[in-house]
């Protein structure tokens, strides 16, 4: 059990939620390190007197874990096993007044712009010069870059303008000199993140300027792999895909949240789009990019979801046939225009519309995979666990897409490194391979 009275603090920063959350708290992490305060992340010794809860406040599944987080290390307080409890993140800035309620015995609640108020707590400022220059939490060969904060759309489901703001992009400049010095600290692979990267640019330029900022991205040396994530369809430049197919470091992947099928939804939504759009949307893209992986996000069970406009959905996976896909329940969030209307998708239908997705999903998988079998990949190794190696290639994205097995009685490979690899086998998830010999 922790004692008060202790000399130095130390910092234990957990996250909750999306990668934007990761990078919020390595900005976190790398302030308080600036201010030669000892700080971990997600520290595995129970060795810290203040903890930093980020938080996330999207659905309400990610809100229960949350607030379970901040009721355990609130328990941890009162038990004397940390001296202070600060919350930040999108849950604290949603919902705190709230919260503060409830929970009494957390010692600061801050929201998502309040950085240096949070650092103020530790007697710390916030230091400009680390502007660009981020510790990452990841594994060191592969980083998140965040390129704008909040949404301007519309959505009538989304409370991330609620959370995160309106739109703003962050400069191109400022975004070379963080890829930079990430590559400069060992990274090989950035990953572009946002609320909506179709956006970027729309706000300080006055125009959509992704295309511009991705082409200098791939000139930056040493950068072996840019990502693309979360581009919304509505207004996509088309230019990025030009970028894309003429840039040999910028990967064939797309990750582009399209949310429904059925046309009827999509107006609900107000995704500013009809499924003929998007098909023709998807059909421009894979013909520009035609080794491209595409990644998609889709709800089920929002308000008027009826099971005609749901099998419209699951007509439209089995038509597009994405390399990629994931699946939410809809989420009934306050203030939101969604809010307004009835949630009258019970939920054992909703789970049920999901599970009937990702086993059409699995499917599709299973057979596009098998397709690799003999054939040959570039593959980024980011572990090993259990005697394998276990990679990615440019057709996916960490911990949400396939994995590549390569075992380790195979050869001796690097973690971080690059290595060329045959697919051996498959299943709809995974593939195994072996590394050619060089």
């Amino acid at each position: 059990m922790k004692t008060k009275g202790r000399k130095k603090d130390k910092v234990n920063i957990v996250t909750l939620g999306c990668s934007k959350n990761i990078v919020d708290s390595e900005i976190i992490l790398t302030q308080l390190k600036g201010n030669q305060i000892d700080t971990t992340h997600e520290s595995e010794s129970d060795d810290a007197n203040i903890v930093v809860i980020n938080t996330c406040g999207f659905i309400d599944n990610a809100k229960q874990e949350s607030i379970d987080t901040i009721l355990r290390y609130a328990d941890a307080k009162e038990q004397g096993m940390v001296e202070k409890v600060f919350v930040t993140g999108c849950l604290s800035e949603r919902y705190r007044v709230a919260l503060q309620k409830e929970i009494t015995n957390v010692d600061g609640w801050f929201g998502t712009m309040e950085l240096p108020l949070l650092l103020k707590r530790f007697n710390a400022t916030y230091k400009n010069e680390l502007l660009g220059e981020r510790i990452t939490t990841t594994a060191n060969h592969y980083a998140y870059l965040k390129i704008s904060e909040g949404c301007d759309r519309p959505c009538t489901f989304c409370a991330i303008p609620l959370m995160r703001g309106k739109h703003v992009s962050k400069p191109i400049e400022e975004i070379l000199l963080e890829a930079k010095n990430l590559v400069k600290n060992g990274t090989k692979e950035i990953l572009l993140i946002a609320q909506d990267s179709t956006y970027y640019g729309l706000d300080i330029y006055k125009k959509r300027a992704l295309a511009d900022l991705m082409n200098q991205l791939a000139d930056v040396e040493g950068l072996d792999w840019i990502r693309l994530h979360y581009a919304f369809p509505s207004g996509f430049p088309m230019d990025v895909l030009d970028v894309m197919a003429k840039r040999n470091n910028i990967c064939n992947y797309l990750d582009i949240p399209l949310q429904h099928g059925s046309t009827r939804m999509l107006e609900l939504m107000r995704r500013g789009t009809t499924r003929e759009k998007t098909e023709a949307l998807l059909n421009d893209i894979r013909e520009k990019i035609p080794k491209i992986a595409i990644r998609t996000t889709l709800i089920v069970g929002h308000p008027g979801e009826t099971e005609e406009a749901f099998m419209d959905m699951m007509d439209f996976v089995e038509k597009n046939r994405f390399e990629r896909l994931g699946v939410f329940t809809y989420s009934h969030e306050e203030d939101t225009q969604s809010y307004t209307m009835k949630d009258d998708v019970p939920d054992e239908v909703k789970q049920q519309r999901l599970e009937a997705i990702m086993e059409l999903q699995e499917g599709i998988s299973e057979e596009i995979n098998a397709e690799k079998v003999g054939k040959k990949y570039r593959v980024l190794i980011d572990r090993f666990e259990g005697g394998q190696y276990v990679g990615r290639t440019e057709h996916d994205s960490p911990e949400v897409d396939n994995e590549v097995l390569i075992n380790s009685d195979d050869g001796y490979l690097r973690v971080g490194d690059f290595c060329e690899v045959v697919i051996t086998s498959a299943s709809a998830f995974d593939l195994y391979a072996k590394p050619i010999k060089a």
